[in-house]
């Protein structure tokens, strides 16, 4: 038995009947199909393929609130890697205020750097060999294949430039490609790229302030981000959080930033300083608390682990930040990504 899903896209026309076999989710289905649809974890964790269910009924299967909110699945929209049909359906993406739209590009790269940022971390940069430039907008992410291994997601590390990619690559522990790349990976091995993806990306069209908000290697995009609105003028505050000193990287190219841009500033927080320390410590949500009694009229962009974007996200919008105007990225792992 299967069920008929129709596309409603955003030129209004509608795409289909697709056919939907009992059990399988919608995006499943729509991909198979070869349909081009918004989509990015598949596991119900990033909201990339959130979409108003416009007719028919589905069964959600778990997924975080941080993709899907209560009040959001109470306007009646759902997520598509989620959402098992029972019935015939009609869906439409939701729209992204201000989205970025790109052409989906596939590269063929070569490994022309690579540097231990920190113990578990290391910046990859990639020459464009075939495919082109990637266009994409500050803040984005694309999908890595080395050599057999499966395609993970990583985040651009600068701002849009012609001939090469930049990523910071933590290593998870059991990760087959993060294993790969800090145990294996050689100057010259070829590496695909598919992208861009991603709706946590720069919106120019804001005049006010920002807060930019990284764990980790959630640097990666909150520093494309800061390099893409330099020439704005616009102010910027950079928090950086970080377990223990070894953690920290990249603090000199900041504050080189901070010292030639007065607009520029720039916070490390140490969640688990493991020596004396006169740096600040504690959770990034209460550092940015204790600086700010109101965000209004600010954009936030936050990357890096789950539990620290979920956290920061509430005490921000608690602070007075507009929902629509922050951006969040959550790097899940393959892992989490399976047990939203």
């Amino acid at each position: 038995m299967s069920y008929k899903i129709s596309l409603k896209m955003t030129d209004a026309a509608a795409t289909g009947p697709i056919e939907n076999p009992m059990g399988r989710t919608i995006l499943e289905s729509v991909l198979a199909a070869g349909a081009d649809y918004p989509h990015g974890c598949r596991a119900g964790n990033c909201g990339a393929c959130k979409s108003h269910l416009i007719s028919g009924e589905v069964e959600m299967s778990p997924y975080s609130e941080f993709a899907l909110s209560v009040e959001e699945k109470a306007r009646g929209l759902i997520l598509a890697c989620r959402a098992v049909p029972w019935s015939d359906c009609e869906i439409q993406p939701a729209e992204v205020e201000d989205a970025a739209v790109h052409a989906s590009r596939r590269l063929e790269c070569r490994v022309a750097k690579i540097e231990a940022a920190t113990h578990d971390i290391r910046i990859l940069r990639l020459d464009i060999m075939d495919g082109g430039r990637l266009d994409y907008t500050a803040g984005q992410y694309a999908q890595l294949t080395f050599d057999d291994l499966p395609a993970r997601d990583f985040s651009m590390a600068s701002a849009p430039v012609a001939d090469h990619l930049e990523f910071h690559i933590r290593y998870v522990a059991g990760g087959a490609v993060t294993s790969h790349i800090l145990e294996n990976l050689a100057l010259g091995d070829p590496v695909e790229v598919r992208g861009p993806m991603g709706t946590a990306h720069y919106r120019a069209g804001h005049k006010g302030p920002m807060l930019l908000v990284a764990g980790g290697s959630g640097l990666a995009p909150i520093k494309a981000i800061t390099e893409a609105a330099l020439s704005a003028g616009r102010d910027m505050f950079v928090y950086f959080g970080a377990r223990t000193e070894r953690d920290i990287y990249l603090e000199n190219h900041f504050q080189d930033l901070a010292a030639r841009h007065a607009n520029v500033h720039f916070t490390v927080v140490l969640s688990e300083p493991d020596a004396p320390t006169k740096r600040r410590t504690g959770f990034l949500a209460d550092a940015v608390a204790a600086d700010f009694t109101d965000l209004g009229g600010f954009k936030a962009y936050l990357a890096g682990p789950p539990v620290m974007v979920e956290g920061a996200t509430g005490a921000l919008t608690g602070l007075g930040l507009a929902r629509r105007d922050c951006h969040a990225d959550a790097f899940y792992t393959e892992a989490e990504k399976n047990n939203p």
